[in-house]
């Protein structure tokens, strides 16, 4: 190959090469609060989200991302947290928003929080699974972590997985990627359901409530608008994420999986066939290992 055609080349890739976001980004230079502003603060590498009977609050990141791996060290709320939900999600905007979810349901004291997971593909839901931990996540940071690409997305909680959402949008079935999404966390009082159903009210003798987020590292290809969405899924070096290792879990991360769904699960929507009259969702016919 001549000179010209290597440097040909090399132009071409870079070309296809997406912007990606370095992981020494952190939570003052990446993110901003956009209501609770009066209580909550970022500080550094420190995001402290505030609820009392005035306001919640909530921030956001300032760019939108397409396929990578999004993580946050979380601390939860301790003590006496019914009634309160704390988010850490991605999403993109409008009616057919796509949305991928950590949401952390409160619960009174002595008794576990609820990890709830949702997934929104073109403006669709409804497809919740729930678990509880197998630690206290209010002792200390625990890692909260999104891995999305073209093939699945894997929600980890201290790098050990607990869902996947496989692609088969070419069986129909919507999957996001044609649309980037912010990264939103925000603390809000939910007591008309997020603790047994609505039956236990947030106590405000304990508050306020304070989450604590650290360490936010988004690994992950910046969306520049439709041209992103051919760039970002490009199987290119610099696209990590599209990479044959994380096309599917390894044999110890599926280990890891079916572990946690055998001991911590408590609700599958593939499970609920009351609440779909017996249609079920089409993903739930589907291997999602």
């Amino acid at each position: 190959m001549s000179k010209f055609e290597k440097m040909l080349v090399a132009f071409l890739i870079f070309a296809l090469v997406p912007n990606i976001i370095q992981v020494d980004a952190n939570i003052s230079k990446s993110m901003y609060l956009t209501w609770g502003v009066q209580h909550a603060s970022i500080l550094g590498e420190d995001l402290h989200l505030v609820l009392d009977k005035t306001s919640g609050s909530a921030a956001q990141s300032k760019r939108s991302f397409l396929f990578g791996s999004i993580e946050m060290l979380i601390k939860l709320i301790p003590g006496n947290s019914a009634g309160t939900v704390t988010a850490y999600y991605l999403s993109s905007t409008g009616s057919q928003h796509d949305e991928i979810d950590f949401e952390f349901l409160g619960n009174s004291t002595g008794q576990p929080y609820t990890v709830h997971t949702n997934i929104y593909s073109q403006g669709k839901g409804s497809r919740e699974q729930q678990f509880y931990l197998w630690f206290d996540p209010t002792a200390d940071f625990h890692n909260y972590t999104i891995h999305w690409n073209p093939t699945e997305i894997v929600w980890y909680v201290d790098k050990v997985p607990i869902r996947v959402f496989r692609n088969y949008e070419k069986e129909g079935i919507a999957y996001p990627n044609q649309q980037g999404m912010r990264v939103y966390t925000s603390l809000w009082n939910a007591d008309d359901w997020a603790t047994r159903g609505g039956l236990v009210k947030t106590d405000w003798h304990g508050a306020p409530f304070t989450a604590r987020f650290h360490h936010f590292r988004p690994r992950a290809c910046k969306w520049s608008g439709a041209r992103s969405i051919n760039q970002c899924a490009s199987n290119v070096p610099a696209n990590w994420w599209t990479s044959r290792r994380y096309k599917q879990l390894s044999h110890s991360q599926m280990g890891q999986l079916n572990w946690v769904r055998k001991n911590y699960m408590i609700y599958d929507y593939c499970t609920d066939t009351k609440r779909f009259n017996g249609q079920m969702p089409p993903e739930c016919f589907k291997p999602q290992l």
